[in-house]
């Protein structure tokens, strides 16, 4: 991979690229809407969705700092913020699984640009993902 990629894609990547943070969050609050017995109609599912993801490019990459934004997700749709504390035992372990998808996803997005940045400048081929 070129050094010029790296240094431009994974550090902006490492900042506002939290999908496993934003699916987490997603999850979490329509797991726990379906625990209170919280119907969810489709503009709370999209408010959660929309929230969800924004939280999630806000969140600190440090661990953990899912659950702390959660608290903006739950409120967004009135939901008990104490619903929290039933994921808690187990957000170390989906902390793990939430670094996973979001290093993936800047892995991937380095391999893309570095690919396309690659194929740029030869008439004959323009830039291609293949």
């Amino acid at each position: 991979m070129n050094n010029r990629t790296a240094s431009f894609v994974l550090p902006l990547g490492a900042t506002i690229n939290m999908d496993g943070t934003a699916l987490y969050e997603a999850v979490a609050a329509i797991f726990i809407a379906q625990v209170y017995g919280v119907p969810l109609g489709f503009g709370a599912q999209v408010i959660i969705f929309l929230t969800a993801t924004l939280a999630a490019i806000g969140a600190a990459g440090i661990p953990e700092a899912g659950l702390v934004t959660m608290v903006i997700v739950l409120k967004a749709v009135g939901l008990p913020t104490e619903g929290i504390a039933m994921i808690l035992a187990i957000d170390w372990f989906l902390d793990r699984w939430r670094t996973t998808v979001n290093v993936w996803g800047d892995t991937v997005g380095a391999a893309i640009i570095d690919r396309w940045e690659s194929n740029e400048g030869h008439p004959e081929t323009g830039p291609r993902l293949n």
